[in-house]
């Protein structure tokens, strides 16, 4: 690419292996600073230029973005792309999320976009790319070729990216070039420092740090393992047909690759040292690197890591491994930037990685489970059977008393010797009848429990709204759908000795019935089908009986709001948990998780389901 056809794209790499640019104004600031050279301090505040992205600081040495709250570290990278393509022109192309805001595509994709656009084409398939949507420039629309859902696109223009002042195609060292001091020297004076606190730590380290000996800056391999990153400025687009995911989660393209400006491709470690092996001249080990792909560079990577602990190095967390406080990863980071800065190797650790599901599983490998028969149930729309009259379910549980207590009706909160308080539809029942729960012996106003059950399932079971003991088989809300479940030949992390008990729930959008909140109105179903997992050992297979009981009274899944993503009218879990986490902890939701069985079947039995009533229920 001549350099007078290209222009400069900052990105950084987000959690599904996605490479996203920064803003064409953050990428002229970031651009500003790698001109500048030294005299800028080899670090760039995000938050200058952009107040969303107060707590993120780029490290140029070491070519990582900094998260000062969480200590969190992403790769970066200086892209170059064509001056006549849609980031040369300021333009930008945005789909429309679930909360009605605006996120940019990946920069190949926008370009993909707006080449159809600008050559009169009615519609683009952006399968090519790696994602399964069609862009309609008729209707402005992106549609899910799997579900048809359709979100809004917009083109919209903004500012063109700086132009590209060095070779383009290689990766951007830091200082930007061997002169570059000597440039900034003939340049003029220079302008005053940043004050913030990051730069002036940077700054006094560099000043109190002893230069390094040359034959150690010689040989230092470069010091970066990273694995997959946490949260980071800018969107993931939520998936129309799944849970948080965005249109796909392809790998980098191998254009995209050949193009990228990442330090180890082009021999710059932090500090500047070189990424080619000890004896090898440095233009020798430029080329050798550049002709090496993603996978070998990220092998090399890892090897010089272990060189590097092997030799004494300071090892560098980049996530706290034990889970909560966030100060551990932030001063790891912080550590880890400071030591770049000083001109001594760092090397980062891997931080763990997300396992939603376990490897691949063959239909031979896929078992039934002992004791259990079939390995699949559906449910249907069909309420429980009903008492005839709310008053005639009410007189199974209750007694009548002639004389109560002088308390209060812990329901309308009024007197129990005196009439009830409810001032709602008119129950049969006097409003003075007063009656005693049989088993938890807690007394209400009946015209209250009457109300109380009106205003719920009507299903012919009745929870005491204090020790909440249910009288009867309480059922729910659940939407149709169907639960699958097996044997797979693979263990959980915690749970070495047993296979493992795959549960797959399906639940497809639909209609609201009168059980539900909105009756008439559609509900969405987001995230399915999803697979949950249990110890197939004697407790996992227990809790997998209770969960059928639980699946066939329709007591799984709800229709109400998101608490994650605040979507109303969609699927939600009702208060039995379940591991989504096949291999990893991360999220909170897998293994290993010592109390889990016993808490789960504590949430059922909540739910008025215990072995008495995996029993009573066919399998």
């Amino acid at each position: 690419m001549l350099l007078a056809s290209a222009v400069v794209v900052w990105e950084w790499l987000n959690e599904h292996g996605r490479w996203r640019p920064y803003s064409p104004a953050v990428s002229h600031h970031i651009e500003a600073a790698v001109r500048a050279g030294p005299r800028a301090g080899g670090s760039v505040v995000l938050g200058q230029v952009d107040r969303r992205l107060a707590p993120y600081i780029i490290d140029l040495h070491s070519m990582n973005q900094f998260r000062q709250d969480t200590g969190t570290l992403r790769p970066v990278r200086r892209n170059y792309y064509d001056a006549a393509s849609a980031p040369g022109q300021g333009v930008v192309w945005e789909w429309e999320s679930d909360r009605g805001s605006w996120t940019p595509y990946d920069m190949d994709v926008g370009i993909a976009i707006q080449r159809a656009f600008e050559t009169q084409r009615p519609c683009i398939d952006l399968s090519p790319v790696g994602f399964g949507y069609v862009i309609d420039f008729g209707t402005m629309g992106q549609i899910n070729r799997q579900t048809q859902r359709q979100r809004r696109v917009r083109r919209r223009l903004d500012l063109v990216y700086p132009l590209a002042t060095g070779a383009a195609g290689r990766a951007a060292s830091w200082p930007a070039a061997p002169g570059a001091a000597a440039a900034a020297a003939a340049a003029g004076p220079r302008a005053p420092p940043c004050s913030c606190p990051q730069c002036v730590l940077v700054r006094s380290v560099k000043a109190a740090a002893p230069p390094a000996p040359a034959a150690r800056r010689s040989a230092a391999p470069p010091a970066a393992v990273k694995g997959p990153p946490a949260q980071g400025p800018g969107a993931t687009p939520p998936d129309s047909a799944g849970a948080g995911q965005g249109p796909g989660k392809p790998a980098p393209s191998s254009q995209a690759i050949r193009r990228q400006a990442s330090p180890a491709a082009a021999g710059a470690g932090p500090a500047g040292c070189p990424a080619s092996p000890p004896g090898a001249t440095g233009k020798a080990g430029r080329v050798a690197l550049a002709t090496l792909d993603r996978t070998s560079l990220q092998r090399l990577a890892l090897a010089q890591s272990r060189v590097l602990i092997a030799s004494g190095v300071p090892t560098v967390p980049v996530k706290n491994l034990s889970g909560s406080s966030p100060v551990n990863p932030a001063l790891a980071g912080i550590t880890g930037i400071l030591m770049s800065a000083a001109g001594l190797p760092v090397c980062l650790t891997r931080p763990p990685k997300l396992v939603l599901h376990p490897p691949p599983v063959s239909k031979s490998e896929i078992k039934s489970i002992p004791g259990v028969s079939n390995t699949s149930r559906k449910t249907t729309k069909k309420q429980a059977k009903k008492g005839k009259t709310p008053e005639e379910v009410l007189k199974k549980y209750l007694q009548k008393l002639r004389h109560p207590p002088d308390e209060d009706c812990t329901i309308c909160m009024e007197r129990l010797t005196a009439p009830s308080g409810y001032k709602g539809p008119q129950p049969t029942v006097k409003p003075d009848l007063v009656g005693k729960l049989s088993r938890c012996g807690h007394v209400y106003h009946v015209y209250c429990l009457v109300a109380m059950y009106n205003n719920g399932n009507k299903d012919g079971s009745l929870q005491c709204p204090t020790c909440k003991t249910i009288y009867g088989v309480k059922t729910g809300t659940q939407p149709p759908g169907k639960m699958e479940y097996h044997v797979i030949p693979h263990s959980l992390p915690g749970h070495p000795d047993c296979r493992t008990i795959r549960i797959i729930y399906s639940i497809p959008p639909g209609i609201q019935g009168p059980e539900h909140p909105n009756p008439g109105k559609s509900f969405s179903a987001r995230g399915f089908p999803r697979h949950c997992y249990l110890p197939d050992s004697e407790k996992g297979r227990k809790v997998l009986k209770l969960l059928l009981v639980a699946w066939d009274r329709r007591l799984i899944f709800a229709i109400g709001t998101s608490s994650t993503t605040g979507e109303s009218d969609t699927v939600i879990w009702n208060e039995v948990h379940h591991k989504t986490e096949f291999g990893s902890n991360l999220t909170g939701h897998g293994y290993p998780d010592a109390n889990y069985l016993d808490n789960v079947l504590a949430e059922l039995a909540a739910q008025g389901i215990s072995e008495d009533s995996a029993a009573q229920e066919k399998d």
